[in-house]
C-alpha cells in the first residue's frame, strides 16, 4: 500500500534552478484507486524530463495516516537518496482530489512547529500543484459523502476520519490547509471547477483570497467538474510550467 514508482531521468539535472524533484498522489477519497489510475498527471513532467515520484498512501484507514504516508515516502527518499540523487531540496508537491490534499497540507505545515508529522533536514517542498484537492471545510466534505445516495461514497465518508459520528471540527483542522496557510508558504497552484459535486465549491472560497492575497496561481473554471477533462488538463499544463518556470 507505500509502493511507489521513481522516474529518474538523465535530463533533470541540466534544469538547474528548474530542477525540481515531483511527488504526486492519486485521489479516489482516501478509500480506493491506486498510482497507475491517473498517470496522465505525471506525463507531462515525465516528457519534460524530470525526476518524478508517482506513490500510493494507505487507503480506508482514514485521512490521517494517509497523510501522514506522504512524509514517510519524503523521508524515505531522503534516507535513501544515495540510491536515487534527487533534489530534495526542490520539491514538487502534487496531486488530485484527496491526493492533492495531502500534497498541500504537507506543502503548507512544513513550516508550523505544531503540526505532527516531521520532514526531516534536507527536504524542502518549494511548491504545491493542488488539482481539485479540498483545502477548506472536511466537515462539509464529510457529510456530503456519509449521506450520500451511492453506498460506496458513504462508506468513504465514514472512512475520512477513525471515530464514529462526524468528526470535531478541532480535529479536522489538523488536516485543512487552510490551517496553516501564511506568507512564508511555497508558492501554489490550484485548479478547480466551479461545478464540483464532490468538493464544493464553497469551501475553496476563503483559502482562494488569501492564494489570492500572497499572489499565487488561481485556474478556476466555472463550467468545469470534479476532475478536469482533456483539453482543461492540457491547457492547465501550459499554465503549470510556466509557473514552475517563474
Amino acid at each position: 500500500e507505500q509502493n511507489m514508482d521513481i522516474y529518474l531521468s538523465k535530463e533533470a539535472s541540466s534544469y538547474r534552478k528548474n530542477n525540481y524533484t515531483i511527488v504526486f498522489l492519486h485521489g479516489g477519497a482516501y478509500y480506493l484507486s491506486d498510482k497507475s489510475a491517473e498517470e496522465r498527471y505525471i506525463e507531462p513532467y515525465l516528457k519534460k524530463g524530470l525526476n518524478v515520484v508517482n506513490m500510493n498512501y494507505r487507503l480506508k484507514r482514514g485521512i490521517p495516516m494517509a497523510t501522514t504516508d506522504l512524509t514517510n515516502a519524503l523521508n524515505f527518499l531522503k534516507a535513501n537518496n544515495t540510491d536515487y540523487d534527487l533534489n530534495l531540496n526542490k520539491v514538487i508537491v502534487t496531486g488530485f482530489s484527496a491526493g492533492a490534499q495531502i500534497a498541500t497540507n504537507v506543502g503548507v505545515s512544513q513550516n508550523n512547529p505544531e503540526y505532527p508529522n516531521t520532514l526531516y533536514d534536507g527536504i524542502k517542498i518549494t511548491g504545491i500543484i493542488n488539482f481539485s484537492g479540498p483545502v477548506d471545510g472536511l466537515d462539509v466534505v464529510e457529510k456530503i459523502f456519509v449521506d450520500h445516495d451511492n453506498e460506496l461514497f458513504s462508506k468513504a465518508g465514514k472512512a475520512l476520519f477513525p471515530s464514529e459520528g462526524y468528526e470535531s471540527k478541532e480535529k479536522i483542522a489538523v488536516y485543512e490547509p487552510i490551517t496553516y496557510l501564511d506568507k512564508d508558504d511555497p508558492p501554489i497552484f490550484i485548479w478547480h471547477g466551479g461545478k464540483d459535486d464532490q468538493i464544493p465549491p464553497v469551501t475553496f472560497a476563503e483559502f482562494i483570497e488569501l492564494l489570492s492575497a500572497k499572489k499565487d496561481f488561481v485556474d478556476y473554471k466555472p463550467d468545469g467538474l470534479h476532475s478536469p477533462n482533456e483539453k482543461e488538463l492540457e491547457n492547465a499544463y501550459v499554465k503549470i510550467f510556466t509557473f514552475l518556470d517563474k
